[in-house]
């Protein structure tokens, strides 16, 4: 009888090579938890900021992490360069949108993340029913709350914020049938 797929891998590991693969698996591990260090993919560096501020803007830091300490903004790169890649119109028209926006509102100033906390809530104020801001908040809220390795939710931070567990499966608590039987 040959041997299975698990015997092979775990009869053909040795016992010290396990140290090895422990190490490989945390370091594969940390580095997908950590602030992306390759250059972003769609957005330009300007961009990236303007829209990191608007998004800080939608979930503030204060009580918890905000878009900014869970990575928001790799997650609305990653999204405009892969599965969203149809939406990156909307963000270039919807950019230069807010750009104007703020130039009117604030003659003299160099973009949306040089603005003051109270001028980029009044920035917001005046987009916030605009289709880009819509699309914005969705991006944004995505981007804290979904799983890490879409770029966003960096070390799980919007999941433990909101009390979520990251467990491979779910049980009903002790009892949930008998409870269901009784109604």
């Amino acid at each position: 009888m040959g041997l299975s797929r698990r015997d092979w891998v775990f009869g053909s590991i040795g016992g010290a090579a396990w140290a090895d693969v422990l190490a490989a698996a945390q370091h594969a591990h940390e580095s997908a938890e950590a602030r992306p260090t390759a250059r972003l993919a769609v957005l330009d560096r300007a961009t990236a900021a303007d829209v990191e501020a608007l998004a800080e803007q939608i979930l503030p830091s204060g009580d918890g992490p905000g878009a900014r300490e869970v990575g928001v903004i790799w997650f609305i790169d990653r999204a405009l360069q892969t599965f969203d890649s149809d939406r990156r119109a909307d963000y270039r028209d919807g950019m230069a949108e807010v750009r104007r926006v703020r130039v009117k509102l604030f003659p003299g100033s160099a973009s949306v993340a040089a603005l003051s906390d109270e001028q980029q809530k009044q920035l917001v104020r005046s987009i916030e029913t605009t289709a880009f801001f819509g699309l914005l908040r969705q991006h944004t809220v995505l981007g804290f709350l979904g799983h890490p390795k879409y770029g966003g939710n960096r070390g799980q931070a919007g999941w433990k914020h909101i009390g979520f567990e990251s467990r491979m499966a779910f049980e009903h608590p002790f009892g949930y049938y008998d409870a269901r039987g009784r109604e």
